[in-house]
């Protein structure tokens, strides 16, 4: 036998477990901040950039096949700056105490598309040392580069600063805390679904027709201690009243005799 469910039922299953859907989204949120203000170690970013261009012992002109060429060269470029070769002087240099391999997990180089411009971004908990990761690794890269590939055709576009009042890019503590809430609020409807579906308590007479497909009869009232007080009450003076009723027909058919 297929059940369906009507809105307004879900809206007493909702009414019914508010207190538990309540609960929930409040303690993820709760979990969410405490987790993302006080356990989570901020990181921060800070970014430089360089351009590659036509190397200055060539002529000046640029043409399309030169941009091209410099495009594709920064594949190139990328793969030598995460290398051992450049990182290795990096934490020489910024005297980190990580590997040159967990220095690479902490670098980011990209660049658009049809630009000769290369951006590096450096993270770190602390936002000095990741500003001056990113912008000693492009001076070394810049230095080492005329040896690697005979080549001097990359300069430095901007280098990386720290802001008075660095902003770390994560954990973002508002978006985790509206996430929770969300997560929250779902897994508490589940739940509450859930329970419902579990909960075989016979409530009402339309569960009995729903669950057991017995017909109805008849409904049993709820009576309240103090109605049944009252009428535990009215009892003895009905019986009474009943009582001398009797006794008064008894003497008048005594009478009637005599």
């Amino acid at each position: 036998m297929e059940e369906t469910i009507s809105l307004k039922e879900i809206f007493e299953v909702l009414k019914k477990r508010i207190a538990l859907i309540i609960l929930l989204t409040i303690g993820a949120a709760i979990v969410s901040a405490v987790v993302s203000f006080w356990i989570i170690t901020p990181t921060y970013e800070s970014s430089t950039q360089f351009i590659v261009n036509q190397d200055s012992g060539e002529q000046e002109t640029v043409n399309l096949n030169e941009i091209r060429s410099n495009v594709e060269i920064i594949n190139t470029y990328n793969d030598i700056i995460t290398s051992n070769r450049i990182l290795d002087q990096v934490v020489e240099e910024v005297n980190l105490t990580i590997s040159p391999g967990a220095l690479a997990e902490k670098i980011t180089v990209s660049s658009t598309d049809s630009s000769q411009v290369v951006t590096l971004t450096a993270n770190d908990t602390d936002p000095d040392v990741a500003t001056e990761i990113a912008n000693t690794t492009v001076q070394i890269f810049q230095n080492d580069l005329p040896e690697l590939m005979n080549v001097n055709n990359v300069n430095i576009l901007t280098e990386a600063t720290v802001s008075s009042n660095p902003t770390p890019v994560s954990p973002k503590p508002m978006l985790n805390i509206a996430i929770a809430i969300v997560l929250g609020l779902m897994i508490g409807v589940g739940l509450a679904f859930l329970l419902e579906y579990m909960d075989n308590t016979i409530e009402s007479e339309t569960d009995v027709e729903e669950r057991m497909e017995l017909p109805i009869l008849g409904v049993v009232s709820h009576i309240d201690e103090k109605d049944m007080l009252k009428t535990s009450m009215n009892q003895p003076s009905a019986q009474g009243s009943s009582a001398q009723g009797s006794g008064s027909m008894a003497r008048k058919g005594e009478r009637a005799h005599g």
